[in-house]
């Protein structure tokens, strides 16, 4: 047992250390012993975050190091540190180290989010002790778990939740604390597949009532898709009211080509044509045709490109047939 602990720390540390995080270096192992490198001076073991003297500034930028940490072990190592305290961090030359990584778990683990979450509750507790303006738990959490933040949006990001606790002040409100306390004893499903009333959800989303009780859109990137459909539908509609839909759908098909827009006979219209040349035929001929002539003509430029595919398929050599004759000519040239 004691041997797979010393292998697995020294797998999480090489994970750490290749995605930039600041940890020992794993030097050598050898049956259940990890010599690995020593973070102080002259001898000198670097001291714990708890036993570190730090000022009120040096705090600061400490928290912000460690939430910066705590996401790229989360975002890029794919793991969570499942002890994560003032007892398990170094200070060393103005820097956070992390250490002791042996119990961390990878995501998949059922209790992940659990353990990140009592992280959360650890790292925002010392910062808090020692006079320093945290986020509360829910929005750490959310920090950390969002994949919808890049790394040119994390300052902006930052700011935003800056100027939130400034206006927040030091003293949290009671529906605040209210809500971080039922966050931290509710259960976060990690996917959409452990959501037991999603139905109810959606419906709850899309008539605009509360969604502070859903700690999953986060992590499931459910609070990014809505946002976009909320201002996609917002410029649909000031679109429409100017008499423009048309230019609103190209425009919108053009910036999220992941998105499906527009009624579904024309998004299966232009997704089987496929041909340049027809798309440019039948835009000539909508700009002249009503309504009524438009469908129709879409319905028989469908068909006749299905009838053209259905001819090619008629003439398709099989893919076995062409192997084969690939290797018979492949024998020959080799004899």
């Amino acid at each position: 047992m004691v041997k797979t602990w010393a292998e697995k720390e020294m797998r999480n540390l090489m994970r750490l250390r290749a995605a930039g995080i600041r940890c020992p270096a794993p030097l050598l192992l050898r049956l259940h012993v990890l010599v690995m490198e020593f973070i102080g001076k002259a001898g000198w073991a670097a001291p714990r975050l708890k036993d570190a003297a730090l000022s009120l500034d040096k705090l600061r930028e400490g928290y912000v190091e460690m939430i910066m940490a705590m996401r790229t072990l989360y975002q890029e190592c794919k793991l969570v540190h499942g002890d994560l305290s003032e007892y398990n961090i170094l200070y060393f030359e103005g820097h956070l180290y992390i250490i002791d990584v042996s119990q961390s778990v990878d995501l998949d683990h059922p209790h992940a989010l659990d353990f990140l979450r009592e992280d959360c509750i650890h790292v925002s507790d010392f910062f808090k002790k020692h006079g320093i303006a945290v986020m509360t738990i829910r929005e750490l959490f959310d920090f950390i778990v969002d994949p919808n933040i890049d790394d040119d949006s994390v300052d902006n990001y930052l700011e935003e939740v800056q100027q939130k606790i400034l206006a927040r002040g030091d003293v949290i409100s009671a529906e605040e604390e209210i809500a971080d306390s039922v966050f931290v004893q509710s259960f976060i499903p990690k996917t959409l597949d452990h959501v037991k009333n999603a139905g109810e959800d959606v419906q709850r989303i899309m008539s605009g009532k509360d969604t502070g009780d859903m700690y999953y859109q986060t992590i499931t990137g459910l609070k990014h898709a809505l946002s976009m459909a909320n201002s996609s539908q917002a410029e649909a509609e000031q679109y429409q009211a100017n008499g423009n839909p048309i230019n609103w759908i190209s425009a919108q098909a053009a910036e999220h080509p992941d998105l499906p827009y527009g009624d579904s006979e024309t998004g299966s219209d232009e997704s089987e044509s496929g041909s340049s040349e027809s798309e440019d035929s039948s835009s000539e001929s909508n700009n002249k045709q009503g309504p009524t002539d438009r469908k129709a003509a879409r319905k028989e430029n469908k068909k006749k490109v299905k009838e053209e595919k259905s001819e090619a398929r008629k003439h398709k050599i099989p893919k076995a047939v062409k192997k084969k004759k690939k290797k018979l000519a492949k024998a020959k040239k080799y004899r």
